[in-house]
């Protein structure tokens, strides 16, 4: 198979969606890889190390994308990019249509194939491919939340833990998957006194039994929730549920019963938010104020930290695209059902449910895998 790695140009967006060892373990099956100059320069890995891995180096993005016959990506494909995508073209990638309409429009306009890390699935549930990001971006919710509380950054001026004779700060983290337990995790290791809150009973006496004495769990619901964000300095929404819009849990009201300087992270933005009044932002511009509340909602959060995300991306992603290489998505998809989890959109259809009911679309329970 033909393989395209575009540079990702998504606003400060520097992860690579594959490594010079991606590369060799694509050549070592028969496969052609073609990189665009300098993608993987932000993420440490220079066109000279592509080279030597086997690929070829193209210059512009427009070559990458006519020549493939599998896009790798890190990111969702942005407004320029929709004209460069053929028909029955797959592409592998983070989509998370739930979020945005216009995508969901453009990919079913084209005709592409498209296979979203967010949805691939396994029987126990799991999340393989949101895995490794969750975990980065549950730990930079905390680091970033830490920061934005400092006063020169509009914050209430609180240091996390504290010190000796100084109570430390306040965190309340909503949702106990990964996401949620390595933002608990990191801010209990600063410090913090930390609740997380979870709607699963057996969740949360795991969760119990595994953090340490500052960690607090407790169930989800709009009074506790309404009742801990009153003092809360921090908080975090961690709330995913595959393919579809996060629920809001923090509304524009409650924003009110919080102290001044207090600040919010949304880590489910890019599913649409469980904070009303998150919207995306960049690394660019990575916070707002509504309501004295400092905003950090950046949508690609662990693309800041590009070298450490690339690697635990490429280390989950590559079993499964080098599926895709050797057999096609068709019959990878019939033969893997959890790659088969992952496509949202084919042949001009809706095939997840999760996304035709956030946009009021047709949904497609079936597709024949023709070549199957």
């Amino acid at each position: 198979m033909i393989i395209g790695v575009p540079k990702e140009i998504k606003n400060n967006e520097n992860r690579v969606a594959l490594t010079p060892a991606g590369v060799s373990e694509m050549k070592k099956h028969g496969h052609t890889v073609y990189v665009q100059a300098t993608a993987g320069l932000g993420s440490g890995f220079a066109d000279e190390e592509y080279a030597q891995a086997g690929a070829v180096v193209l210059p512009t993005i427009e070559e990458v994308y006519a020549i493939a016959e599998m896009i790798i990506k890190v990111k969702e494909p942005i407004a320029s990019e929709y004209p460069l995508i053929k028909k029955d073209q797959l592409l592998f990638t983070y989509f998370h249509f739930a979020s945005s309409e216009e995508l969901t429009h453009a990919m079913l306009e084209k005709g592409a194939v498209c296979l979203a890390y967010e949805t691939v699935e396994k029987t126990d549930r799991s999340l393989p491919l949101l895995v490794p990001m969750s975990e980065v971006a549950g730990r930079m919710a905390i680091q970033q939340g830490a920061k934005y509380l400092e006063k020169p950054l509009k914050g209430r001026g609180i240091l996390l833990g504290g010190v000796p004779g100084v109570p430390p700060a306040k965190v309340l983290v909503l949702g106990g998957g990964i996401v949620g337990t390595q933002a608990a995790k990191m801010a209990a290791g600063l410090g913090a006194q930390v609740t997380i809150m979870d709607l699963s009973l057996p969740r949360l006496r795991q969760l119990d039994d595994i953090m340490p004495a500052n960690v607090n769990t407790e169930m989800s619901n709009h009074y506790n929730i309404t009742r801990a964000i009153k003092d809360a300095d921090l908080v975090v929404g961690a709330v995913l549920i595959p393919g579809a819009k996060a629920p809001h849990l923090i509304t524009r009201d409650m924003l009110k019963l919080m102290r001044p300087g207090a600040v919010v992270v949304d880590v489910a933005v890019d599913q649409g938010g469980c904070i009303e009044t998150c919207t995306p932002t960049t690394h660019e511009n990575p916070t707002f104020i509504i309501d004295d509340i400092v905003h950090y909602c950046v949508a690609n959060m662990p693309g800041a930290v590009p070298y450490t995300s690339t690697l635990a991306l490429t280390n989950a992603t590559l079993p499964y695209a080098v599926q895709l290489a050797n057999k096609g998505w068709e019959k990878a998809c019939a033969e893997n059902e959890e790659l088969k989890k992952g496509l949202n959109v084919a042949n001009g259809k809706i095939l997840y449910k999760g996304v035709a009911e956030a946009w009021n679309l047709p949904f497609n329970e079936e597709i024949v895998l023709a070549n199957a």
